[in-house]
């Protein structure tokens, strides 16, 4: 009796923990080839000068009827199934509110820092996955169908997850948001668990980013010489790889190159979230490279630092005056 009720005791713990568990956090937002084909389209310019071209996400928001109605039914979609979402027309605005400020302290001493609006986009939204949505509204005599194609991709390496496509059984309905239903239900089931395993491999075995470690032209020491550390004289190159190797998850980075003024780490699996005074908190790829950069700020390293976000899993910590 004992054996029974102790069985009954963990099997209602696992399902509580498995209702408990950690979502990803997602954003849907249209596609590139969406956004090409329909004309939302801007300019904008690199460090270098070079002027790229990109979705113009705010326009395709404020103008698309369609867009609007077939992101918010697939959000409902999303909801339904437990994902939470960020909201991409509050995230526009934030967006734009951010930018607002920025443009009080240009001039003021700073440098530019030249993002393209997705990299803007994904920065501010914080999402762990995108859901990168085209579509066409197609007619066959009086009815009309959805023809979609939905990728799920990584926030952080821009890697695609999984992909769903296909098209809605031919219909009277008029609503955007009733096609797309009709167009995607069947698939939804099979696309979640797919973003679900991702996110479950993330909180098991560490969100991949990139770190890079650069040095300024004047930054007083390389990445080969020698530093007294824990006992032993070893290069400060070296100590980064004992750093990296402390704090991944699982031990898990590859250190893609190096020379005498700079190191780079690819498939960097930092944890999802962290005790801060208490509490659990997410991590990014910027609060991972700032405790490398406080650990070389102190002795024996005393090294000054700066950091500059590449993306949102891309960041350069950059050591010199």
């Amino acid at each position: 009796m004992k054996k029974t009720i102790l069985s009954i005791i963990m099997m209602l713990s696992a399902l509580t923990a498995f209702s408990q568990a950690k979502k990803p956090t997602i954003m849907v937002i249209p596609s590139d080839i969406y956004c090409e084909r329909e004309g939302y389209v801007t300019n904008y310019q690199d460090e270098n000068g070079t002027t790229h071209s990109s979705a113009d996400y705010g326009r395709a928001f404020l103008s698309d009827e369609n867009l609007r109605l077939a992101i918010s039914e697939l959000s409902r979609i999303m909801a339904d199934r437990g994902f939470p979402l960020k909201d991409l027309e509050q995230t526009l605005k934030t967006m734009e509110s951010q930018a607002a400020e920025a443009a009080l302290f240009s001039g003021r001493g700073g440098g530019s820092i030249y993002e393209s609006p997705l990299d803007k986009l994904k920065r501010t939204a914080k999402a762990d996955i995108i859901m990168d949505l085209d579509f066409n509204i197609k007619s066959r005599g009086p009815q009309k169908y959805i023809s979609f194609n939905l990728r799920g991709i990584d926030a952080y390496t821009s890697k695609v997850i999984t992909t769903a496509s296909g098209d809605g059984q031919p219909s009277t309905a008029v609503s955007t948001g009733i096609l797309v239903e009709e167009a995607v239900l069947n698939y939804m089931d099979a696309f979640n668990a797919a973003l679900q395993n991702h996110f479950d491999d993330m909180f098991a075995n560490g969100r991949e980013v990139t770190i890079s470690v650069r040095m300024t032209d004047n930054c007083p020491v390389t990445m080969y010489d020698d530093f007294e550390f824990m006992g032993e004289i070893v290069a400060l190159t070296d100590i980064l790889d004992w750093w990296m190797d402390e704090n991944t998850v699982n031990h898990r980075f590859t250190r893609a190159g190096g020379g005498d003024y700079y190191t780079d780490y690819e498939q960097v699996r930092i944890p999802l979230y962290k005790t801060v005074l208490g509490k659990e908190r997410a991590i990014d790829t910027r609060s991972f490279a700032m405790d490398l950069a406080r650990f070389l700020n102190k002795e024996p390293f005393n090294l000054p630092y700066s950091i500059n976000e590449r993306g949102l899993g891309n960041v350069w910590i950059v050591l010199g005056d």
